[in-house]
């Protein structure tokens, strides 16, 4: 059965690359999407998603508030902070949180499948 995976982002685009690039895997089905981090604690909460990718700034909550709270939430449920700011302090912050892996929006898009693969089936085998 397909992983299902929840994208948030407050561009548009990004969310709408991000649907399809995950589309594109067999193995992966999109269950939704939001565009700020409060949007996504009700969405995460209603769909029960996988696998959850999001941005680090965002307008309303950002990605390390809604993050801090994702993981009280839903501690089971790994996190994939996806972004453009990928400063050692940032980093530094989501591993405290609880981000599970922090790959940059710079990076082949390759990359971020291939994690999300490692942390939805590490414990499969």
């Amino acid at each position: 059965m397909a992983k299902t995976i929840l994208v948030v982002d407050d561009s548009a685009y990004v969310r709408q690359a991000l649907c399809e690039l995950f589309q594109r895997e067999a193995d992966f089905e999109i269950c939704g999407e939001a565009e700020n981090g409060k949007e996504a604690i009700a969405k995460a909460l209603e769909l029960h998603p996988d696998l959850i990718v999001l941005d680090l700034s965002m307008p309303i909550m950002n990605g390390l508030d809604a993050a801090r709270e994702l993981k009280q939430l839903m501690p089971t449920v790994p996190l994939i902070m996806y972004s453009s700011f990928g400063d050692a302090f940032a980093e530094h912050q989501a591993r405290v949180i609880g981000i599970s892996e922090v790959v940059s929006k710079s990076q082949p898009a390759a990359i971020l499948v291939s994690k999300a693969r490692s942390l939805l089936y590490r414990n499969a085998a």
